[in-house]
């Protein structure tokens, strides 16, 4: 995938947008980002990568893909801190996906926090 658009929606090449945070050779800076790997994540199937970046206070003992379903597209709505020198932040966005002859698109805002000088997902809110 090293040429190719990274599917978190940036436009940039996978290796050096989520590819790199995936690998461990950057850290996510912002709440925004690491919502992107996350998304990016689910879309690889790298689940080990999305329950090391969730909270300890809230992450499941396992983290469990379905092949099924296929992510095709994320849209950042809003943003609230989440930057560099918060230690919190929210990301409201809609994740567009496919599965057999069905589409839908999740929206949610999730909640991030900056533990242990890394951002976490925390939990989220589902939005209908």
């Amino acid at each position: 995938m090293a040429a190719e658009s990274c599917p978190c929606g940036t436009g940039k090449p996978y290796e050096a947008c989520c590819g790199a945070i995936h690998a461990g050779r950057r850290p996510a800076a912002t709440a925004e980002k690491l919502m992107r790997s996350r998304y990016s994540a689910f879309v690889l199937g790298l689940s080990g990568y999305l329950w090391q970046t969730w909270h300890p206070s809230t992450r499941p003992t396992t983290v469990t893909i379905d092949d099924a379903l296929v992510w095709t597209g994320l849209t950042i709505e809003d943003t609230t801190d989440g930057s560099p020198w918060d230690d919190a932040g929210t990301v409201r966005f809609s994740a567009s996906w496919t599965t057999g002859h069905r589409d839908g698109v999740l929206r949610e805002t999730s909640r991030f926090a900056f533990f242990e000088g890394a951002w976490v997902y925390v939990d989220g809110s589902i939005h209908h």
